[in-house]
């Protein structure tokens, strides 16, 4: 393949683009942003259970709470009817008057238990809440902390965006220097070395691999034709000759 040694020099400036647009599409892949967000999305996630068994565990407290209150209650109505019973002498037999009393102290009693019970159920109430209202702030602030994480990666796609369009427009003006069968070359062996398609030859290296050429492969190139496009065997690349191509 024949190709003007300014066109082949160009071919450099398309790989120097596509490289730059390879790294900022590396770059958007792997925002630490992006770990972040994943990290604080797992946290999110483990939170949402431990919410939903702490809340859990807050309502069925807070049916006994009720139920303790309702109980408690109806103990209260029930002997306040039998002192004012009591109180109002209506009762003037001495069994019915003792009956009355002995009700009246073990609706005291029960009352009394009843109100320790409901004490201890307050106070698992309180711890439990206080769990769960622990566990709902962490949550608050990992989702402050993930939305601020949203914020610095939607900028950083803004700017890697904007700067990727620019060597997209670059780019285009560049490939269309370039000759179609040079052009699909290039593109066929940068889809298949990494991203790579051409290279410099420098100082006796290829730029594409990184290898030094043997005496044989640089008195070949530096015998070929200016025009000639040279590819390196080893890793297929395009190889264009410099002004610091050291043959």
């Amino acid at each position: 393949m024949k190709a003007d040694p300014f066109v082949q020099l160009r071919l450099l400036d398309l790989q120097a683009l596509d490289s730059a647009l390879d790294r900022m599409a590396h770059r958007r892949r792997t925002l630490p942003e992006l770990a972040e967000i994943a990290r604080l999305d797992g946290l999110l996630e483990g939170l949402a259970g431990d919410i939903a068994l702490a809340e859990a565990g807050v309502a069925d407290l807070q049916r006994d709470l009720d139920k303790a209150e309702a109980d408690i209650e109806q103990v209260r109505v029930r002997k306040a009817r039998d002192e004012e019973r009591l109180n109002s002498g209506a009762i003037t037999q001495a069994k019915q008057l003792e009956e009355l009393q002995h009700e009246v102290a073990t609706l005291t009693k029960r009352q009394g238990d009843l109100e320790d019970a409901e004490l201890e159920v307050m106070e698992r109430m309180e711890e439990a809440q206080a769990s769960l209202d622990a566990l709902v702030a962490q949550r608050t602030e990992h989702q402050q902390a993930r939305g601020r994480a949203v914020d610095a990666r939607e900028a950083a796609w803004l700017e890697i965006d904007a700067e990727a369009e620019a060597k997209r427009k670059e780019r285009g003006e560049v490939a269309v220097e370039i000759p179609a069968d040079l052009l699909a070359l290039y593109e066929k062996v940068r889809a298949a070395e990494g991203g790579i398609g051409a290279g410099p030859i420098e100082r006796g290296r290829c730029g594409g691999c990184h290898v030094d050429l043997l005496n044989n492969e640089k008195a070949e190139f530096r015998n070929a034709p200016t025009d000639e496009v040279l590819r390196h065997e080893s890793c297929s690349r395009i190889l264009v000759r410099t002004a610091e191509s050291g043959l």
